[in-house]
């Protein structure tokens, strides 16, 4: 105190590592509220660098001290809660604010060290409900910025499904994922999760990375990741998100086909470092792109009752130097199929929407046929409406895969090139 008061206490401006901090911090915290009963979270509300300029250790032992407070004086059951955002940016400097909300009570060196970095700490207590401290500091940003490994596949291919019962937490991971450049969709279930890959393979646009929290309400992590390794591509990577010490479901984890887990609060720096471990770890699923046949030369059933549609279809076709038969409906392409020697297609490019016979009952009555390829050349639906259920309608009557109009040209050639060749091999 006498150092803070003379002016004698130094505070260091170097590059730290803002989320090896958070993680030393909460590594602490939580060892003492599960010894004292206590559930503990740390949780991002916004976008926070991984590095900035400033004093670590001061900030940190702030945090710890009053964090170490609200352990102090709160009964099992009870949770202290500690929250982290970036409340402004402006020019080289960003203002980070912490909350501590704790269900028991709570200082003049934590004051001290706060006011000498310029920030403000305040408190708000009600008897028999729970303290809240802020604590608002100014750091400067660090114009380092980590680079993509180079051994990694682009990460802007990963298509990511998170799954998490809180709101708060499964936006955070989104967000986290969005900075390393993974698009990400996010549900609260394991039942949800598994329709939504249904939904996603359908549409031959699968999840190949799925961050699962472990404890959810009405199925847990490990659950759900046993169901989606039965029913899906053993080449999708599943990482378990938790707040709590994992070490007593490290052997259950790996039962259940699990990748690896990661600790909550997630930042994008531990995203990228876990690819390249998998990496190492000769993770194929998470280097590799499905393998292709070669298109030219195919020859494709079109049901298209739009003239004009079928006519762009055509052409895109024609410049993979494939063949094409149109059928102006549904009714037609199974006459055509029908007539045709066993082998003549390579895959059906069906409407949805047709006149006489609609792209699902044309599908059913196909694969109901009784030749050799009726039951396994691929089919695939077109249609403007790309609602879920709709995508599920089409995978029941038997289609393979959903395309939206308009169609682009790349992904029906990668569509293509996939079925064609899980269908011959």
């Amino acid at each position: 105190m006498s150092r803070i008061e003379s002016g004698r206490m130094v505070l260091r401006n170097e590059e730290f590592s803002f989320s090896d901090m958070l993680e030393q911090i909460n590594t602490m915290v939580m060892s003492q509220c599960n010894d004292k009963g206590l559930h503990y979270e740390c949780r991002i509300l916004s976008p926070v660098d991984n590095n900035y300029l400033g004093d670590d250790m001061k900030l940190k032992e702030v945090l710890i001290n009053i964090l170490s407070n609200a352990i102090k004086f709160t009964e099992a059951p009870g949770s202290v809660i500690m929250s982290v955002e970036r409340t402004a940016v402006f020019e080289d400097q960003s203002t980070l604010r912490f909350c501590i909300k704790d269900t028991g009570l709570g200082m003049a060196i934590t004051r001290g060290i706060i006011e000498l970095m310029n920030g403000t700490i305040n408190v708000e207590s009600e008897k028999g409900v729970g303290t809240e401290f802020t604590v608002t500091v100014t750091l400067r940003n660090c114009m380092r910025r980590d680079e993509h490994p180079e051994d990694l596949i682009d990460l802007h291919s990963r298509y990511a499904l998170v799954v998490d019962d809180d709101e708060v937490d499964a936006e955070h991971a989104r967000m986290v994922l969005g900075e390393a450049g993974i698009r990400a969709d996010v549900c609260a279930g394991g039942e949800e999760a598994l329709r939504m890959m249904e939904v996603q393979n359908t549409k031959h646009e699968p999840y190949n990375l799925i961050l699962m929290d472990w404890k959810m309400s009405e199925m847990d992590g490990l659950e759900a990741s046993e169901k989606i390794r039965k029913q899906f591509s053993a080449d999708t990577t599943i990482i378990i998100l938790t707040a709590y010490n994992w070490d007593s479901i490290k052997d259950e984890a790996e039962q259940a086909g699990i990748d690896s887990i990661l600790s909550k609060p997630l930042f994008a720096p531990a995203i990228i470092e876990e690819f390249k471990r998998l990496a190492r770890r000769n993770k194929t699923g998470l280097l590799k792109e499905k393998k292709q046949a070669s298109l030219a030369g195919r020859r494709i059933l079109l049901a298209e009752d739009m003239e004009i549609n079928a006519e762009i279809m055509m052409d895109i076709l024609d410049m993979e130097d494939m063949l094409v038969d149109h059928a102006e409906n549904g009714r037609i392409a199974v006459e055509m199929f029908a007539e045709s020697e066993v082998g003549t297609y390579a895959a059906i490019l069906m409407d949805v929407r047709m006149p006489e016979m609609d792209g699902l009952e044309a599908t059913a009555a196909i694969r109901s046929l009784d030749r050799e390829d009726a039951g396994k050349i691929p089919v695939i639906a077109l249609t403007a409406n790309a609602f879920d259920e709709d995508v599920q309608r089409s995978l029941q009557s038997g289609m393979n895969a959903h395309l939206s109009k308009p169609v682009e040209p790349d992904r029906l050639y990668r569509t293509l090139g996939e079925l064609i060749y899980e269908a011959e091999n």
